[in-house]
């Protein structure tokens, strides 16, 4: 696998959008995105470009997938990507030498799963603090629909855990101070410890195996500039 730079390129990807997230990719995706996959490519960068990240609604514990991850994927939805389970049918045939067919191999088909946003030729999905083993099924649907051709490239939005982590303790230490003492619960009100979530970090040690072949992948992970300035409220 090599590692690529093309969202380096001002062309490719405004500056501004560089500076408030981090970024990984295999096989000059934002290139292709752009030149191949222009719509979607401008859906990308407009949800980088509005997006920040609020404490008041990452801190918060949350079921499923939490308040994050929903929040991306409805701005997706607005501009009319649709979570799209995608599955592979094989279908073979054997021929003679003159191309005449001697029979039909019976249908296989492998099911897939409900990427959380698909339109066009893109797959995109938002990992955020989910399991780890995420990532897993994530990346080889990708590999597995770029060589039957049915994407050009796929997307991955997550976090950079370490940043991240950093800056919950910051604000949350912040928000403490504005309690009585009896009310000072020091643990974060959800779990930013484990390192097995989905995290920028977990995605690079899989996508540098060379688990994604030709497929073009970006990675984008929210860092501490994607913050929006604001303190940690409870209301």
């Amino acid at each position: 696998m090599f590692e690529t730079h093309t969202y380096d390129d001002p062309i490719v990807l405004d500056t501004a959008i560089r500076s408030r997230w981090a970024f990984l990719e295999t096989s000059s995706a934002a290139a292709v995105l752009r030149s191949v996959c222009p719509e979607e490519w401008s859906d990308i960068t407009a949800v980088l470009r509005s997006f920040s990240l609020n404490p008041s609604r990452w801190l918060k514990a949350g079921g499923n997938r939490g308040d994050i991850a929903k929040e991306i994927d409805e701005m997706f939805c607005t501009r009319g990507w649709l979570e799209t389970r995608v599955d592979l049918v094989t279908r073979g045939v054997l021929l003679s030498r003159r191309e005449e067919v001697l029979s039909e191999l019976p249908e296989m088909r492998q099911e897939g799963y409900l990427v959380d946003n698909f339109k066009g030729r893109v797959a995109l999905d938002v990992e955020w603090n989910a399991k780890d083993g995420n990532l897993d099924r994530d990346l080889s649907a990708y590999r597995a629909w770029h060589e039957a051709g049915v994407i050009s490239a796929a997307v991955l939005i997550t976090q950079d855990r370490l940043s991240l982590k950093a800056l919950a303790e910051q604000l949350w230490a912040a928000h403490l101070t504005s309690l009585p003492p009896e009310d000072r619960v020091a643990r974060l009100p959800i779990d930013l410890g484990t390192s097995t979530t989905t995290n920028l970090e977990k995605a690079a040690l899989r996508v540098r195996r060379g688990v994604m072949g030709t497929c073009p992948l970006l990675i984008v992970a929210a860092t501490r500039a994607t913050w929006n300035g604001a303190p940690y409220s409870a209301d």
